[in-house]
């Protein structure tokens, strides 16, 4: 399927290429040594393969504190100069204080929230069977980070037949700059091109690639097809997490009764 241009409308944001579609040869061989994490279950029913927006919980928690600290620095500042002046601080710098205190806490706010409540793991399950997807999502909202609503875990479904492989690499603020490469997958309307959503699969493209071909072999020829791993699965939810303060506020992974038995078995 890769090609010069994008097989999709519309592309991800930073496509670089197209991977093949669901039921044509994978684009490469899955290598065990290489994957960072074992499929979590596999059996002749479902493949789950884990799954995270975040690189690495812990970090979103610290930036938190500093960008708090930052806001309270400010009201500190300006409570200061007024009981030394008696006077308020001149409008420039009003509107500046605002802006960093504003900012300070909005920003604090969306990265502890990022950290503390992104479940510890976003599982997807390929169920051979019934040719379903089943994703496990954390939506959030950075326009609204006061938001419950906004904010949460949400379970959906979607045909085997109708994902589509796509692999990115955008531009991101990771250290003094640099590129992000993922893998996600779109979901399209049966029959055509067209996106009618799309999701986040894995970080690297090498990573992506093998983990879309993993779910491709299973979807295709079942768990006989996959190769032999060296590591057991981690189990996420009670891995010894006490060294990272927002892994242990992390929750843990909880499907829907009803959609995780639909997820395990056969029609």
């Amino acid at each position: 399927m890769a090609c010069a241009s994008p097989f999709l409308d519309k592309p991800a944001p930073g496509w670089k290429r197209d991977l093949n579609a669901p039921n044509e040869t994978p684009n490469t061989r899955p290598h065990p040594s290489i994957l960072l994490n074992t499929p979590n279950h596999s059996d002749e029913i479902y493949l789950e393969i884990a799954s995270s927006k975040l690189l690495a919980q812990g970090i979103g928690i610290w930036i938190s504190f500093f960008l708090l600290l930052c806001a309270i620095t400010t009201v500190i500042f300006l409570a200061t100069y007024i009981k030394i002046t008696g006077n308020a601080p001149p409008a420039l710098d009003n509107v500046a204080s605002l802006i960093v205190l504003i900012t300070s806490v909005w920003g604090g706010i969306y990265c502890w929230r990022m950290d503390v409540e992104a479940p510890r793991d976003q599982p997807i399950r390929f169920n051979r069977l019934r040719r379903k997807v089943y994703v496990y999502r954390f939506f959030h909202d950075g326009r609204r980070p006061f938001s419950r609503s906004a904010w949460g875990v949400r379970v959906e479904a979607y045909n085997w037949d109708d994902l589509r492989a796509e692999a990115c690499s955008v531009y991101g603020p990771i250290g003094t700059g640099g590129f992000i490469e993922t893998v996600t997958l779109a979901v399209v309307s049966p029959g055509t091109n067209k996106v009618i959503d799309r999701f986040h699969f894995a970080h690297g493209i090498q990573q992506g690639e093998m983990y879309w071909a993993l779910a491709q072999l299973f979807m295709q020829q079942g768990p006989q097809a996959l190769p032999a791993f060296p590591r057991p699965p981690r189990d996420w939810n009670n891995e010894k997490v006490t060294f990272n303060l927002a892994r242990r506020l992390a929750p843990k992974v909880k499907w829907p009764e009803d959609l995780d038995l639909e997820s395990r078995t056969a029609p």
